[in-house]
């Protein structure tokens, strides 16, 4: 007979060859309302909202366990990270997350999440399974952003005030180097082989690329559209395709997307999508890419092969984070 253990381990296993392989997979796109203290839920083939849920208080960063059989969101204004059963939609636990978390990663240990702290300038670390804190950590003025290094080695975390990104090692939970990034960073991530880590900056306008091996800066991604005033170009939320070709970037209230060759570092491609774009998620196949636009209240779906939208579809107000998962 298989054990239920050995099944969801199987299931584990195909969806991480169906993501490998590009192979489409059925799917749901969650989406916090931070103002509505909502998840909206889209079926990923039909484009509709098929369900909302109610949550803590402003929801911003969301994301899955590995195996999609949990979601952790951050309730910034209930200063605290919820376990979320995303089948019946019941809170199952509050996670001791320090006050006003605003994003998280999960480490690949599927155990410790790392959350930034914007009210109290640390970054607190959570092993989720004993519900525990297990570390905090001194950063600088604001930290939001948050990453953590394929292999699992290094976790970062960005400051906007302080205009840095802080390199921490996940054995020691201490900083071991930290490098000026231009003002206001919001968001980080590292390219999928782990060498370099991407930093955007709202304010000054840019993504700084460091090489992970002696934490060196070895580019600056800049972005200029057409009609749209400097001042309004503000990258935040990114997302890399699996193959390191194309980088996608939220360009704030310049209501673009902007797609990034990731050899050049050169913008080759500007997207319009709704008012005020946060973030954004890839269906399984990264066929699709789902962006939140905050002011305007809704979802871009933009078809990844042509970069151009399809369709945008309405959600809760000031839509922020977003994350997929499959449904069969």
């Amino acid at each position: 007979m298989m054990t239920f253990s050995k099944l969801k381990t199987l299931t584990v296993i195909a969806l991480t060859i169906a993501h490998c392989t590009g192979s489409a997979y059925a799917g749901e796109i969650w989406v916090s309302n931070e103002k509505d203290d909502t998840i909206s839920v889209i079926d990923d083939t039909t484009f509709t909202v098929i369900k909302t849920l109610e949550v803590g208080e402003r929801p911003r960063g969301i994301t899955f366990s590995k195996d999609y059989s949990v979601l952790y969101l951050c309730a910034s204004d209930s200063d605290t990270v919820q376990m979320i059963d995303p089948d019946t939609g019941k809170i199952l636990h509050e996670l001791p997350s320090g006050e006003d978390p605003e994003q998280f990663v999960l480490h690949p240990d599927n155990k410790h999440l790392y959350i930034a702290n914007e009210d109290d300038a640390i970054t607190t670390v959570v092993n989720v399974e004993t519900r525990q804190v297990i570390a905090q950590i001194d950063v600088g003025i604001e930290p939001e952003g948050m990453a953590i290094s394929p292999d699992g080695k290094i976790a970062i975390t960005t400051s906007e005030t302080t205009n840095m990104a802080h390199w921490i090692d996940t054995s020691t939970q201490k900083i071991f180097a930290n490098t000026l990034v231009d003002q206001r960073p919001r968001h980080a991530e590292f390219t999928p082989d782990g060498s370099q880590l991407w930093v955007s900056a709202e304010i000054g306008g840019t993504i700084s690329v460091f090489k992970v091996a002696d934490q060196s800066e070895i580019a600056k991604v800049n972005f200029a559209i057409k009609g749209v005033h400097s001042d309004r170009v503000q990258p935040v939320g990114f997302k890399m395709t699996k193959d390191a070709k194309f980088a996608f970037v939220a360009l704030g209230p310049a209501n673009h997307i902007a797609v990034v060759d990731m050899q050049t570092y050169k913008a080759v491609k500007y997207i319009q999508v709704g008012r005020r774009v946060w973030h954004m998620a890839f269906n399984s196949d990264e066929s699709l890419l789902f962006t939140t636009n905050g002011v305007s209240g809704d979802v871009t779906i933009i078809d990844v092969a042509s970069f151009k939208p399809i369709k945008s579809v309405k959600v809760g107000r000031f839509p922020w984070g977003v994350a997929w998962r499959p449904t069969n």
